[in-house]
């Protein structure tokens, strides 16, 4: 009756995360990705930051899955030799009206369980980010950076070790209920074919949504519509990159799309600013010369150093939102469909930020509704 114990549609950072974590040598174990290789989309086009959980709702899968998350990416990352750095991050009031707001985002990340977390005063910031202004900030011990390619290169061999078979390429073509398996219909370089499994993960990312409306889930209805959030990223004059040691974030305003323009670097220390947030009708990975104006106002309150010809366009990337603009924010969607029919088939929708801190994390929880499907 069935062709594979577990059919993974996506080979993003989570998908490879779920694999490593349920392959083994005794189940048949598929990854299926429409890229020619691995962690193309998502995975790939981010800040490439190991969040803390700071910003999302107490109780919410975001925020509990980022804290589990970020504790077994260092673990991990020390283990495997992954690159990464834990620098810290400041997140700013640059001006006496945003204290409040600091003082909002203080609360919300203590009542989630973050730790570590330090109340900084002017003279705090000035000591140890001299070339940033600001009123008051708050300093993030466990936030840092991570080569994103690494990790999901360590996750895609590890599956592979332990004898999941991945292959790109691949696109998914239909999702169905046949006699108790999961169909999935894909078309390859050979042309066209179906696998049977007791398990389907639906962890396309920015086409998830896709995935479950083809499993026959009206996804307005579910809330599973997806909304594109465009990010663009511009970097920095190298020579102002030494300027600074650490993340600076601004103080989130509004429930927006986004948390605000801000400074992230990278392993070999390059600075980027980014991401900005722009709902889009379509996938589009341009970057906009003429955004370059607005990035510099926005940072200039607390980066006065920053030139409008210090920034070069560098790249973008796509949010897979669930949050509509102007809409609450929205949290993970990780959910098996037994109660639209589809028992079997587990639907992880809306996987953003911090979707890469969370990845280890989400491979546990996947690991355990996959549990109560298989009873192994």
């Amino acid at each position: 009756m069935y062709d594979a114990d577990i059919v993974i549609i996506g080979a993003g950072v989570v998908g490879l995360a779920v694999a490593a974590e349920l392959a083994r040598p005794e189940r048949a174990v598929y990854v299926l990705e429409k890229n020619e290789r691995l962690g193309l989309e998502t995975s790939s086009r981010n800040s490439g930051v190991i969040h803390a959980g700071l910003y999302y709702p107490p109780g919410s899968l975001k925020a509990s899955l980022c804290l589990e998350g970020n504790f077994l990416l260092y673990k991990l990352c020390n283990e495997a030799g992954i690159g990464h750095r834990r620098l810290g991050k400041i997140v700013l009031a640059a001006n006496d009206a945003e204290i409040h707001d600091l003082e909002a985002l203080y609360k919300n990340a203590l009542d989630s369980g973050v730790i570590g977390l330090r109340w900084l005063s002017r003279s705090d910031l000035k000591r140890l980010e001299p070339n940033v202004e600001g009123t008051a900030g708050l300093f993030s011990p466990n936030t840092g950076i991570i080569d994103a390619h690494g990790l999901v290169n360590y996750f895609a061999a590890l599956a592979r070790d332990r004898g999941a078979i991945i292959v790109c390429r691949t696109e998914v073509a239909g999702v169905s209920k046949v006699r108790g398996a999961i169909r999935v219909a894909f078309k390859d370089t050979q042309g066209t074919a179906s696998i049977d499994a007791k398990v389907a993960i639906n962890s396309a990312g920015l086409y998830s949504d896709r995935i479950a409306a083809m499993a026959g889930i009206d996804v307005d209805a579910a809330g599973y519509r997806l909304h594109y959030c465009k990010g663009q990223y511009f970097s920095v004059n190298q020579a102002k990159s030494r300027l600074l040691k650490r993340l600076i974030f601004p103080v989130p305003k509004h429930l927006g799309p986004g948390i605000g323009v801000h400074v992230v670097m990278d392993l070999d220390g390059r600075m980027r600013l980014g991401p900005d947030a722009q709902y889009v009708p379509m996938i589009d990975y341009t970057v906009a010369d003429g955004a370059r104006k607005a990035f510099c106002d926005s940072v200039r309150p607390f980066l006065p150093f920053i030139d409008y010809d210090d920034l070069e366009p560098e790249s973008a990337g796509i949010r897979p939102k669930l949050q509509e603009p102007g809409g609450p924010t929205r949290d993970f969607v990780i959910c098996n469909e037994t109660d639209r029919g589809m028992q079997g088939l587990i639907n992880l929708i809306g996987i953003e930020s911090p979707g890469l801190t969370a990845a280890p994390a989400i491979a546990r929880y996947v690991s355990h509704m996959v549990q109560q499907v298989l009873g192994n």
